[in-house]
């Protein structure tokens, strides 16, 4: 039994150095050095190239680096009954909700434009709002949303939430089901979204929905580029009904230098950066999973292959 790593974005020495660091015994590889196919029964994968999985005959798991998962579903070739899991890590969900909470404080009291403002020499002083001014729905109501759900109860916002099957939070209202995502929407100052990418939740942030927001509503989107149509927002901004949007994930990454996204001065850019996995933090619970695997017993952060999450 041994795991590949395999992963595109220069980072996977770094998570090989940490498997060897914490865990020396374990036998793991890169997939581009020469290894032993037919011994691999775990491959951990980030965006991997479609196709990479194929030669590996006795895959047992594939796991997620990250708290995502629709890139793994999203290979044609992925061997379709083989266990996927994901990581659940206290560190990503509060690199989360701090990234929002700093995203929702930017809007409200208009520092994003300040500091456009700033480079253009513009001194233009900007009504702002208060914390007890808003409501924020935050849809997707899994360990990341509730994480932020009770952060920012707890600072003195009005949270409400939206799954599609019945949560229950304490001290923050839930909405579930197409039913009720209307009266949700219609809600929500600040709109939130964290949900997992599906073929049910591709482009839900379409112009339908987010014209169900208040007048001057503002958009976070924290969760994948797919769930956000995007040629349907500028025009929601530029007709006033939307009064920003901090975007994290995007269509196509890198974002391409032409997009309109980068000139829009109501659009706040980061490049995918409001929740990056620790290898320090995570390494232990996929060596975990491996020595579960070994064991014949259950896997940890399991996914439906049904739902898709």
């Amino acid at each position: 039994m041994s795991i590949v790593l395999i992963r595109q974005d220069g980072k996977i020495g770094i998570w090989q150095k940490a498997f060897q660091d914490q865990y020396p015994d374990l036998p793991v590889y890169h997939f581009e050095e020469e290894h032993p196919k037919e011994e691999i029964t775990m491959a951990i994968v980030w965006k991997h190239p479609h196709g990479s999985l194929s030669p590996y005959p006795n895959l047992r798991c594939i796991a997620s680096f990250g708290a995502g998962v629709d890139f793994i579903f999203e290979d044609p070739e992925r061997p379709p009954d083989v266990a996927i899991t994901r990581v659940v890590d206290d560190a990503l969900a509060e690199d989360m909700s701090e990234y929002v909470l700093t995203a929702i404080m930017g809007h409200l009291k208009n520092t994003s434009q300040y500091v456009k403002d700033q480079f253009r020499g513009m001194w233009s002083p900007k009504p702002y709002s208060r914390i007890s001014d808003h409501t924020i729905g935050i849809m997707g109501i899994g360990t990341l949303g509730t994480h932020l759900a009770k952060d920012l109860r707890n600072i003195g916002f009005k949270v409400i939430g939206w799954s599609k099957n019945p949560k229950a939070l304490e001290g923050i209202p839930v909405y579930h089901g197409a039913e009720s995502r209307k009266e949700f929407l219609s809600k929500s100052s600040v709109l939130v979204c964290l949900l997992p990418l599906t073929p049910e939740t591709r482009e839900i942030l379409n112009r339908d929905t987010l014209n169900l927001l208040p007048m001057g509503g503002y958009l976070i989107n924290v969760a994948r580029g797919g769930h956000l149509k995007e040629e349907d927002l500028i025009p929601l901004l530029d007709s006033g009904h939307l009064s920003g949007a901090c975007l994290d994930v995007f269509a196509e990454e890198p974002l391409p230098k032409e997009h309109p996204f980068w000139d829009h001065p109501l659009i706040q850019i980061t490049p995918h950066v409001a929740s990056v996995s620790d290898p320090a933090s995570v390494v232990p619970q996929l060596a975990e999973n491996y020595l579960r695997l070994s064991r014949g017993e259950e896997l940890r952060n399991r996914i439906d292959l049904q739902q898709g999450y």
